[in-house]
């Protein structure tokens, strides 16, 4: 007997890691897909939906798949930015979807700061800015996608925090102060919503190509970086990818901050 797909809304899909979690999930041939962005242009929406749906499998009629249909993909704009943009995002999936099983909350920025020496270079404004659009939005989503999770007694959250969180980082104080703060609420809802189903999870990355996080993309200043981790290169997205949906459909997780770090960080 055939299995109805889940929704998985992913924030910042079109970004590096965004993008390669989608396509992890489609491979599997068991998630639809809301797909967030805020300024994406048509032609890259277009390239990742048809990457997406060239990879998924197709239904089989003689063996009955689990699965139904043909995997959807539909992309949703807001800015993260603005609380009014992020519960007209979740409006938008919840007329086109119904619910959402599954929230990536991997959106984030550091507001063009970045290598950042002294305090003093980055204005209160920053912060709470950027405290908004990696934290508060992500914590506002939760929220509004919750309530559906626990009355089906089934619900998977994640975040895409930072080895920052646990080390400071190199970006500034701004990105590791909005990442550590995903860290509290994921370790209160976990505990809070475990027995209704729901699993509450992180994933702190570092040293990622292709994410815009490191400056001079898949450069002599990247490559540097890596050969100084124990594994001797930077991560790959598909990597990060590969580790939220070990997250999302391993039900004895939660409560956990994986770092994914090359060895970086111990913890």
């Amino acid at each position: 007997m055939s299995e109805p797909r889940k929704v998985a809304l992913i924030t910042g899909a079109t970004g590096g890691i965004g993008r390669a979690t989608a396509i992890a999930f489609a491979k599997t041939g068991r998630y639809d897909l809301a797909l967030h962005y805020s300024n994406a242009s048509q032609e890259t929406r277009d390239e990742i939906q048809n990457t997406i749906l060239a990879l998924a499998p197709s239904p089989d009629p003689d063996t009955g798949a689990t699965r139904t249909g043909q995997t959807r993909v539909e992309f949703f704009r807001a800015d993260m930015g603005g609380y009014a943009s992020v519960r007209e995002l979740h409006s938008d999936v919840a007329k086109v979807f119904g619910k959402v099983d599954v929230l990536f909350n991997n959106a984030g920025s550091t507001l063009g700061y970045q290598g950042v020496k002294n305090l003093a270079d980055i204005p209160i404004g920053i912060f709470e800015s950027t405290w908004r659009v990696n934290t508060g939005s992500a914590i506002l989503l939760t929220q509004l996608c919750l309530p559906a999770m626990e009355e089906q007694g089934w619900g998977r959250v994640v975040f895409d925090s930072s080895v920052a969180a646990f080390t400071g980082g190199s970006v500034g104080p701004h990105y590791a102060s909005s990442k550590a703060a995903q860290h509290g609420f994921v370790h209160w809802l976990a505990g809070n919503v475990a027995r209704k189903g729901v699993t509450v999870n992180a994933v702190a990355p570092a040293l990622v190509t292709g994410t815009g996080m490191m400056g001079q993309e898949d450069g002599e200043k990247a490559k540097a970086m890596g050969e100084r981790l124990p594994v001797g290169r930077t991560g790959r997205p598909e990597e990060i990818a590969n580790t939220v949906l070990w997250m999302v459909e391993t039900a004895y997780l939660t409560n956990k901050v994986i770092t994914v770090d090359g060895g970086m960080y111990p913890y």
